[in-house]
């Protein structure tokens, strides 16, 4: 068992639901734009509030099913690859709107560790 996967597993489902659900009312440095929430932010890459609510319930989801999987391992690899692409989307909003690259470092960083999460079922890493 890879315990650097099972680390990052925990790290992206647990910071998912951190934004999600506990500061999504919140204004952080990484909010696109000038946005002081999660509601303002999808104002501001220009897609409806009704969206906002499809893809936080998508994230919960995955999020949940990522850190379920670290029992479950038959769940890893949609968990990861589902939430990989939601923050694929999230770097373009930030790109769409020309917001500073660090904005979008941390959908970076979990797009490279569900990338690495998914991969991890069909390939040895040593680390």
């Amino acid at each position: 068992m890879n315990y650097v996967i099972i680390v990052m597993q925990a790290v992206v489902g647990l910071s998912i639901l951190n934004v999600w659900l506990i500061q999504n009312k919140r204004a952080t440095k990484w909010r696109g734009g000038n946005a002081s929430n999660i509601i303002e932010e999808f104002q501001v890459y220009g897609l409806p509030t009704w969206f906002c609510y499809f893809i936080g319930t998508l994230k919960v989801i995955l999020a949940v099913l990522l850190i379920m999987s670290i029992w479950y391992p038959m769940l890893k690899e949609t968990a990861a690859l589902g939430l990989a692409t939601l923050l694929l989307g999230s770097i373009a909003m930030h790109f769409k709107i020309k917001d500073p690259l660090y904005k979008s470092f941390p959908a970076f960083l979990f797009f490279v560790m569900c990338t690495l999460i998914a991969a991890s079922s069909h390939i040895k890493l040593y680390f």
